[in-house]
């Protein structure tokens, strides 16, 4: 029979403990849940920067943070950045609006919409909300919405909520419009989101799981844990 990973428990001091976060969560290949109910704005940026990429769950009427230390992480080279011919139309005719950190509200009420069920529950947008301008001490850290807009009506056609550690940017969640005269329009915000890190000149993209081939079909490549943490540790903790 499979052994059953464990879920552990996690808070800001193991994170903040090298031996525990090296040598017992990374090290760890078996467990890659852990749940938290610390819902400060220091464990969630910490946990962020050491890796974790944090969803939710309620069990027992409470609510839990979920860091997940996940055993596989796509991610995207700008220089692999791959836009289809569709895209390429949608470009040329130039008729979005692609803006950063304008509306976070409205694009949290449309994933909402789009994902009637997701770990994106109102506590959980209340603590993003809370991060939207909030500045670290010690850690470069900012939460990031990602908007595009049809510059004609100024609707909200796709979008996604993400945050930057350093040079890094990593996607949370997001949406896109059903309606079929807005096909591609998910994809159009891709490239255009890919296109602004490169220009700001983010080191790398972490899309998170490497299960959906919308985001190999951008470019990405899968890493293992090891391998993610190789560049993830020398980027953003800047440990060689």
């Amino acid at each position: 029979m499979k052994e059953k990973s464990v879920v552990y428990f996690l808070t800001c001091e193991d994170i903040k403990d090298k031996n525990i976060l090296f040598n017992h969560i990374y090290a760890n290949e078996k467990s890659n849940f852990y749940i938290s109910d610390d819902l400060s704005k220091d464990f969630y940026i910490n946990q962020a920067l050491c890796g974790f990429i944090s969803t939710s769950v309620n069990l027992e009427d409470r609510f839990y943070l979920v860091p997940e230390m996940q055993f596989e992480y796509a991610i995207l080279d700008f220089e692999n950045l791959h836009i289809s011919k569709k895209v390429k139309k949608l470009l040329n005719k130039n008729e979005f609006e692609f803006c950063i950190n304008s509306n976070l509200n409205l694009v949290l009420e449309n994933i909402e919409k789009c994902h009637k069920t997701n770990w994106l529950t109102s506590k959980y947008k209340k603590l993003i909300l809370s991060l939207q301008n909030y500045i670290h001490p010690t850690i470069d850290f900012k939460i990031l919405s990602i908007e595009l807009y049809d510059k004609n009506t100024k609707e909200l056609i796709s979008g996604e909520i993400g945050y930057k550690i350093n040079s890094t940017y990593t996607s949370l969640t997001g949406f896109s419009s059903t309606n079929k005269k807005y096909n591609n329009w998910g994809k159009l915000q891709l490239v255009l989101l890919g296109k602004y890190l490169e220009k700001e000149n983010f080191s790398f993209w972490n899309l998170g799981h490497p299960y959906m081939q919308y985001k190999f079909d951008l470019g990405a490549i899968t890493y293992k844990r090891k391998d993610f943490l190789k560049r993830w540790l020398a980027e953003v903790l800047k440990i060689n």
